[in-house]
């Protein structure tokens, strides 16, 4: 998602099974950077801003520790694909899709987001 320079009013979204839910401000969010967010079942996500102004979600539990770490990992691309690295054991997920760009067989879920 591309948004337009303007952030002041524009919250950011979640797309979850029961309608959307208000996460921040768009203006939280730093690009290259990530935030925590409790969801209403106690899930945590992480959401990132990229320097392209696109947002991502994905859950925030590390699958390879079962720490709630993601959303302090460091963002990147590796051909062309935005990652986050985990800041425990370096490990890569697609922010995307959730992959882990390390092992085929693991993979974080993904959530659609969005400003309005």
């Amino acid at each position: 998602m591309t948004l337009a320079l303007e952030t002041t009013d524009l919250k950011v979204q979640l797309q979850l099974a029961d309608g959307w839910f208000t996460v921040c401000d768009l203006s939280t969010l730093v690009p290259g950077r990530g935030i925590a967010a409790l969801l209403p079942d106690g899930r945590q996500v992480a959401v990132f801003r990229d320097r392209s102004d696109r947002l991502f979600a994905v859950d925030n539990i590390d699958p390879f520790t079962g720490a709630a770490v993601l959303s302090r990992g460091l963002t990147g691309s590796h051909l062309g694909r935005p990652f986050v690295a985990s800041p425990l054991l370096k490990q890569r997920f697609d922010l995307a899709d959730g992959q882990c760009l390390d092992d085929a067989s693991v993979r974080v879920a993904v959530y659609e987001v969005r400003a309005r």
